[in-house]
């Protein structure tokens, strides 16, 4: 069990990690209403279980691993209610942006989200959140080099879907 000071030293290493938890969520949920919630339920469930946590660990793969399982978790609950229709007026933007670089950046992260999503965490993970290998791997629950090859997959394919054929066979 961990002591208070070593507590409180915890939970300042946990609240240094919201943005990144932010940046995660979103990768996930794709739905900006969602990643608020999801980070909540994340950082409600790591304070509960803070004398669970292995002091010297990791605790920013410690707490992407909580809100992954709640993620999914998530996902399989709701595969059992179905609310709503998926027409709902409350999905559609109310403006789209209107610089390039957005246009561009919009158009990038399309391709993103139709990757398989196995290729699209880990490629958020390693490029966007700067996770290294080792983290991600340990995030993911699969080995490195599957984190390798599914990051350079998924460039590839990126690549591939924006017609930049010449890059992917670097």
């Amino acid at each position: 069990m961990l002591i208070q000071a070593e507590k409180d030293e915890t939970l300042d290493d946990i609240i240094s990690v919201i943005p990144a938890l932010r940046a995660y969520a979103w990768s996930l949920t794709r739905k900006q209403q969602e990643v608020d919630d999801l980070v909540q339920e994340t950082l409600t469930k790591a304070i509960a279980n803070v004398g669970r946590f292995t002091r010297g660990t990791n605790v920013r793969a410690w707490l992407m691993t909580i809100m992954r399982n709640t993620f999914y978790n998530e996902i399989v609950k709701r595969n059992r209610e179905r609310p709503g229709g998926k027409d709902c007026v409350s999905d559609i933007p109310v403006s789209a942006g209107s610089q390039e670089w957005s246009y561009y950046g919009n158009e990038i992260m399309k391709v993103v989200r139709q990757l398989p999503a196995c290729y699209r965490e880990t490629l958020i993970l390693v490029v966007m959140l700067g996770e290294s290998y080792e983290t991600t791997a340990q995030i993911c629950g699969v080995e490195i080099g599957t984190v390798k090859s599914r990051v350079s997959r998924a460039r590839r394919m990126i690549l591939e879907d924006l017609g930049e054929e010449e890059f992917t066979r670097l």
